[in-house]
């Protein structure tokens, strides 16, 4: 129980360096193994990170302790063209990455209890999402409202940098019992922390309902609550089979009820997976998942940046509207799709000491054209990633693992529909990703 503590208080301390966008804004996999694999993991009883994916598994896994770092770098970019009537008066382009590096932790342990019982945590990055375009890529006069020509403002006509920071950290304590010797049932209360902050958007306080909390907050937090429950299953000595479902865990950023949909309401998204583990010979292991994340039962996320009813007000003040940011159920959002994400793995044994990894992971894109000004903020567009791995057996009891995975470019173009001024055009939002971490697992 002490060393369970000590890592979450680990963890959540280390929350703030987590940023992940690859599954929309959901991690590729859980665990460095997995991660190795493409994510699957649903149907795989190799580590201690059932907590994020499938409780049922760590009936399983047996007694053990997983410490991992994974080193995340994204490169994103927006750019915008044919802007003013074809003048190109307004045209700019900026990348969002003045911070590039993050560093995403991620920890695991495992008791059983009894031999048909286990209790366990996992603690991990769930996901987030990280801009920062530095300023100065047009001219404030040219962007309207007044304001005299020659101040340099940033891409979407605010002042200073432009960009928004969302991390999200999870604690799932973990119950896995055995049915049978071969099946077994689990679930994982899911502690949700999440940090916030967004900065460099002040043309959007015309259509704000609270423009005192819209920009330039600082930091805000938020806990929240969910459940996961698993299913784990092995029919066959050369079979397993895995499902598990989660609830959203519900958050809300107050200092930022101008900009978010519902007041500041920002929850995790509900999602479930099922996956498929086969050993066609002793050494190889081929895993399949498939994941569902439904994005669009997220307000803040989901409704569409072009709700009706919305009209810039001059001066900005509250009141604005409902089909405008924060208020209500029916205020702007980002636009996002539900994301499905196929995750292939293969895993060769080469010796007793070396096991060999590789993987494919195909999501959908959750960003439509007409929301490419609002995701100029959120470019989560990526969709192919292909990743490497490998563990080490350092001694009987312990191992390295690490695992590699990159997300190759991909861009959505659209009109521009900034609401401060008429700019006309199309803007190009891009993404790519690279991610490389290392994980030390202790067998007791």
């Amino acid at each position: 129980m002490r060393k369970i503590l000590l890592a979450a208080a680990t963890a959540a301390a280390l929350a703030p360096c987590a940023a992940l966008a690859t599954d929309g804004y959901f991690s590729h996999g859980y665990g460095m193994q997995a991660k190795g694999r493409g994510g699957a993991s649903t149907a795989m009883t190799t580590d201690s990170f059932g907590g994020a994916v499938n409780p049922a598994s760590m009936a399983f896994v047996g007694e053990r302790l997983d410490l991992g770092l994974d080193w995340f770098r994204p490169d994103r970019s927006a750019a915008r063209v044919g802007s003013a009537g074809g003048t190109g008066a307004l045209d700019g382009s900026a990348n969002g990455n003045e911070t590039q590096d993050f560093f995403v932790p991620e920890f695991g342990y495992n008791k059983m209890l009894r031999p048909d019982l286990s209790l366990g945590i996992t603690v991990y990055g769930n996901g987030g999402m990280n801009t920062d375009y530095a300023g100065g890529q047009l001219d404030q006069g040219i962007c309207g409202g007044g304001a005299p020509n020659g101040v340099r403002v940033n891409l979407l006509c605010g002042t200073g940098n432009l960009g928004v920071d969302l991390s999200q950290l999870i604690l799932a304590p973990t119950l896995a019992y055995k049915l049978t010797p071969e099946h077994s049932l689990g679930i994982s209360p899911l502690i949700g922390y999440q940090r916030f902050k967004a900065y460099g958007l002040d043309a959007f306080a015309a259509i704000s309902s609270d423009p005192a909390h819209l920009t330039n907050k600082g930091y805000d937090t938020t806990w929240g609550a969910g459940l996961r429950i698993g299913y784990f299953g092995q029919p066959l000595p050369s079979l397993a089979f895995g499902a598990a479902y989660s609830t959203k865990i519900n958050g809300k950023f107050e200092e930022y009820r101008g900009l978010f949909a519902e007041g500041g309401r920002f929850d995790i998204p509900e999602n479930w997976n099922i996956g498929l583990a086969w050993k066609p010979t002793s050494k190889v292991t081929v895993a399949a998942d498939y994941q569902r994340i439904y994005y669009s039962k997220v307000k803040s996320v989901g409704n569409p940046s072009n709700q009706p009813g919305c009209a810039p007000v001059f001066p900005a003040g509250p009141g604005v509207g409902d089909g405008c940011l924060g208020a209500s159920a029916a205020s702007i959002g980002f636009g996002w799709d539900d994301v499905g994400a196929i995750k292939l793995g293969i895993e060769y044994e080469y010796n007793s000491a070396l096991t060999l990894r590789a993987g494919y992971n195909r999501s959908d894109n959750p960003i439509q054209a007409r929301d490419v000004t609002f995701n100029i903020l959120a470019p989560g567009v990526v969709q192919n990633h292909l990743t490497l791995g490998f563990t080490y057996n350092v001694d009987k009891s312990s191992e390295i693992t690490m695992a590699y995975m990159h997300a190759f470019k991909n861009s959505v173009s659209g009109p521009a529909t900034n609401p401060y001024f008429n700019v006309g055009g199309t803007e190009t939002i891009s993404l790519s990703e690279d991610s490389l971490g290392i994980a030390w697992g202790w067998k007791y």
